[in-house]
C-alpha cells in the first residue's frame, strides 16, 4: 500500500503495523505521489494498486493519481478516513463530503464503510470492481469504524451480506460474422495500416502475424511504444503530435486501418475520414468507433480476436510494405541528423537517443509529462521486453519519480530509469528523491537513474503557446528557477552527475548505469529545440513562427525550427 499518514487513519496504520508480515506500506511525501505510486504499480505489475490517506487534504490530495488510473484505465483501490459518524454533517474538522469528492473518479464504486460487519463486503466489492472495469474504486471509513472489533464469523442474518475473493478472467470474442466482415474489408485493401495500442498487450505475436499477411506497417500509440520492438523495418514508430514522419505517412497514404487496442486522441494525425476503410478491435464495445469512423467493430480480447481473424486473411504482396520501410529508413535518417544538429549547450534528442545504446536489458523505464516525452517517444529504442509508463491520457506532470519507484518497489532486481524535466522535478521529483534516498539501500540492484533535462523552460508550454496561440512565449509563466540537481543528489548520498557538453554525454549514460547506488544525469540543454509535429502543413507552422518573431531571443529557436522543416522536406514521402 502506497500512503501518508494522518489521525484521521491512526488504527488502519495500527492494523498495517501488525500486519508487516504481508502487506508492507510505503510513504511517499504526498498523498498525491502515493496515488501515483498505486497507478504504477498497476501499469507494471498488471495487478491492483492501493493507496492510503487521511481524511479531508489527505483524500483531496489523491485525486490526481486516480484520475490517471481512471483515464489510462488502470485498477486502483483507494482506502480513505472520514470524521466520526456521529459527526458528519455538522461541519467538523477536516469534514468534505467524501462519496460526492470520489464520485466521478471512481465513478464505478465508491462506498462509506458505516459497520464493521461491511467491511469485507466493501473491499471485495472495491477491489473486484476495479479489476472487471480497469478502474479506481474508493473505500470510506469512518474512525469509529476503523476502531470497532470486526466480529470472527460474520452472522447469517439478514442485511449481512457475505462475500467471496474470487476475481474470474472472461474470455472475450467478437461474433463469427462480425470477424468475417472485418477479413473481407482487409482483404480488400491493398495499403494497410495498424495501429497498435495498450489494449494489444500480451498480442504482440498475433499482432506481427496479421502485419506479415496483410503486408501492412505498422504505428503505435504512446502506450503502445513497449509492446512491439521499432527495429523492425515495418515499424513506423509512434503516431501522433509528438510521433514521427513514418507515421504520419503511413496514416496518409493507407487505404485499410485496422486498429487494435487504441482509442489515441491525435485525431487530425489520423487518415482523412473516408480515405480508410477501418476496423477496430477492442475489449471495451464503447471505445469502438469512438475516435474514428469504424466499419466493422470487433469487441474482443485483442488477442484472441487477432488469432480468430489471421486465419481468415489472404496474404498479400509486398509493393506496399517496401513503400512503408523506406518511409522508416527516411524517417531514422531524420531522426539521427536531428539529434547531431547543433544547440546550446546539449541537443536534448541526443541525449536521449545516446541513452538507447546503454540501456539494460531487465530496465523498468518510467517517463514524464513536457518536452521529454517527445524525445522519449522519437528517439529511445526499448529492448524488447522493456516496460515504460507515463501519464498518457490525463498527461499529468509529475509521474516519472512515483512511477518509477513503483516499479522498483515490484522489481528491486532491475534496475529504473526515470526521465523527466527539471519542471516536473522541482514540481515533486525533488521530494521523492529523499524516498529513493531513503530505501535504496534494501534493493538487490541499487541502480535508480534519474535524468533531468535541465533547460529551464516549461519548454512544451512554450512551444504550445507559440504552435496553437501564435503567441510569444511567457517567460513569468514558464521561466524555471535554477537549481543544482545532481549535487542535491549528492546531499542526499546518492550519485550526481553534471554535463554540459555533447562529447560527455555517452561517458555520464556509461557511468551512471555502473554506479552503485542511484544517480541522478542533470543534463543541461537548449530549451529552443522545436517540438515540430510531423510533416505538418505550414498554415499550421505559421502560428509558430509568428509566435518566435514575437521574442527577442527568438532567432535561434527559429533557426532550428527551419532547419527541422528542411530535414523533412528533403526526405518527403516514398509514395
Amino acid at each position: 500500500m502506497f500512503g501518508y499518514a494522518g489521525d484521521g487513519i491512526d488504527p488502519i496504520l495500527a492494523a498495517l503495523a501488525r500486519a508487516t508480515d504481508h502487506i508492507e506500506l510505503v510513504t511517499a511525501r504526498h498523498e498525491e505521489m502515493a496515488a501515483f505510486m498505486a497507478t504504477g504499480h498497476a501499469k507494471y505489475s498488471g495487478e491492483v494498486g492501493v493507496c492510503l490517506a487521511t481524511q479531508g487534504p489527505g483524500a483531496v490530495h489523491l485525486l490526481t493519481g486516480l484520475y490517471d488510473a481512471k483515464l489510462d484505465r488502470k485498477p486502483v483501490v483507494a482506502v480513505v478516513g472520514q470524521v466520526v459518524s456521529t459527526a458528519l454533517g455538522s461541519g467538523y474538522l477536516q469534514e468534505v463530503d467524501l462519496p460526492t469528492l470520489f464520485k466521478d473518479v471512481c465513478g464505478q464504486y465508491v462506498q462509506t464503510v458505516t459497520a464493521p460487519e461491511q467491511l469485507p463486503l466493501v473491499l471485495d466489492n472495491a477491489i473486484r470492481t476495479a479489476i472487471a472495469t480497469s478502474s479506481p474504486t474508493c473505500v470510506i471509513v469512518t474512525h469509529d469504524v476503523q476502531r470497532a472489533d470486526l466480529p470472527d464469523d460474520l452472522p447469517a442474518a439478514h442485511g449481512v451480506v457475505h462475500t467471496g475473493d474470487v476475481v474470474p478472467r472472461s474470455r472475450v470474442l467478437p461474433a463469427e460474422t462480425d470477424l468475417a466482415r472485418a477479413a473481407e474489408v482487409l482483404d480488400a485493401g491493398s495499403r494497410v495500416a495498424l495501429l497498435v495500442g495498450q489494449g494489444a498487450a500480451g498480442a504482440t505475436r498475433e499482432v506481427l502475424e496479421v502485419a506479415e499477411r496483410l503486408g501492412a506497417g505498422i504505428t503505435t500509440s504512446l502506450l503502445g511504444k513497449p509492446l512491439l520492438d521499432e527495429s523492425l523495418p515495418y515499424h513506423c514508430g509512434v503516431m501522433g503530435h509528438l510521433g514521427t514522419t513514418a507515421s504520419a505517412d503511413l496514416m496518409a497514404g493507407c487505404d485499410t486501418l485496422l486498429i487494435v487496442g487504441s482509442s489515441d486522441p491525435w485525431t487530425e494525425f489520423y487518415p482523412t475520414p473516408g480515405q480508410a476503410r477501418t476496423v477496430q478491435i477492442d475489449v471495451a464495445a464503447r471505445n469502438i468507433g469512438a475516435k474514428y469512423p469504424v466499419e466493422v467493430g470487433l469487441a474482443g480480447d485483442s488477442a484472441h480476436t487477432l488469432a480468430a481473424l489471421t486465419p481468415m486473411l489472404a496474404p498479400k504482396d509486398g509493393a506496399w510494405r517496401a513503400r512503408v520501410e523506406a518511409d522508416v529508413r527516411s524517417w531514422h535518417d531524420i531522426a539521427a541528423q536531428r539529434a547531431q544538429d547543433p544547440a546550446e549547450p546539449l541537443n536534448p534528442q541526443l541525449v536521449v537517443r545516446t541513452l538507447s545504446d546503454h540501456l539494460p536489458p531487465d530496465a523498468q523505464v518510467s517517463v514524464d509529462v513536457g518536452s521529454v516525452v517527445y524525445w522519449y517517444a522519437r528517439h529511445l529504442r526499448l529492448p524488447a521486453g522493456v516496460p515504460a509508463h507515463l501519464s498518457s491520457t490525463l498527461a499529468s506532470m509529475g509521474s516519472a519519480m512515483p512511477y518509477g519507484i513503483a516499479a522498483k518497489l515490484l522489481h528491486p532486481d532491475r534496475p529504473v530509469v526515470a526521465l523527466a524535466g527539471d519542471g516536473a522535478m522541482q514540481m515533486n521529483g525533488l521530494a521523492e528523491l529523499i524516498t529513493v534516498g531513503a530505501r535504496w539501500r534494501d534493493w538487490a540492484d541499487p541502480r535508480f537513474v534519474v535524468l533531468v533535462l535541465h533547460n529551464g523552460d516549461l519548454a512544451e508550454v512554450s512551444w504550445e503557446q507559440r504552435e496553437m496561440e501564435g503567441d510569444p512565449r511567457f517567460p513569468v509563466s514558464q521561466d524555471v528557477p535554477a537549481f543544482p540537481y545532481a549535487g542535491y543528489a549528492e546531499l542526499l548520498g546518492l550519485r550526481g552527475i553534471r554535463v554540459d557538453d555533447p562529447a560527455g554525454v555517452d561517458a555520464a549514460w556509461r557511468e551512471a548505469m555502473a554506479a552503485d547506488r542511484p544517480c541522478v544525469v542533470e543534463a543541461v540543454v537548449d530549451p529552443r529545440t522545436p517540438l515540430l509535429a510531423p510533416r505538418r502543413p505550414e498554415e499550421t507552422v505559421e502560428p509558430m513562427w509568428r509566435g518566435l518573431e514575437q521574442e527577442p531571443d527568438g532567432g535561434p529557436a527559429a533557426a532550428q525550427l527551419r532547419r527541422q522543416r528542411a530535414q523533412e522536406d528533403a526526405a518527403p514521402p516514398a509514395g
